[in-house]
């Protein structure tokens, strides 16, 4: 029934007293948003929080009219995630403390990949945690559009969105990215596949 409704239609909804709109929203969104928290947070406990924190926002925000829609609403609620996990990192002061080793998503995820043995699965570790640290090493513009696309699953038109730039210019970021990427490879002589 909601599925066929677009954003627009499901806020107004909730703004007219269904909270059954609400829920279609957070269900519609729930995987991109916990997934974009969680990768940032690198912690289960945390994320759920966050992503309680942000749809709390989300709702308070619609009940004062403070979202204008625009076709964005996924990218105007990543953004309050991100602010979020901002003030987090402030208050507490832990951007150092929290472990980059328990995240076990994969860009690299494939059905091959899900029967594998013991070695295999180690080399799958070493080569996610290989990865995640060429990542890091990108510039922040380039970073950001590889999270949003292969660990949040965003489009590129709702990336472009979340950044406030063109299609073309997100685009490029990603190609760029990869260039870059590639460059960092060779330079470590890595082997990131599986033998």
């Amino acid at each position: 029934m909601y599925q066929d409704r677009s954003d627009f239609e499901l806020v107004q909804g909730f703004l007219g007293g269904n909270h059954l709109y609400l829920e279609a929203l957070i269900e519609r969104h729930r995987r991109k948003v916990y997934t974009y928290i969680f990768f940032n947070v690198k912690d289960q406990h945390l994320a759920e929080d966050i992503f309680q924190d942000t749809f709390i926002k989300v709702i308070k925000s619609l009940r004062r009219g403070k979202y204008k829609d625009n076709g964005k609403f996924l990218s105007w609620v990543l953004r309050i995630a991100h602010n979020l996990i901002i003030d987090f990192y402030r208050k507490e002061k832990q951007l150092q403390t929290i472990s980059k080793d328990s995240y076990d998503g994969d860009i690299f995820n494939t059905r091959y990949l899900s029967e594998k043995t013991i070695e295999d699965t180690l080399v799958n570790s070493q080569i996610t945690r290989d990865i995640r640290k060429l990542i890091k090493e990108l510039p922040q513009d380039q970073r950001e559009v590889v999270i949003l696309r292969h660990y949040c699953d965003l489009s590129f038109k709702e990336i472009a969105d979340y950044t406030n730039v063109s299609i073309n210019t997100a685009l490029g970021r990603m190609r760029y990215a990869l260039i870059n990427l590639r460059k960092l490879i060779e330079e470590r002589k890595l082997n990131l596949t599986l033998a």
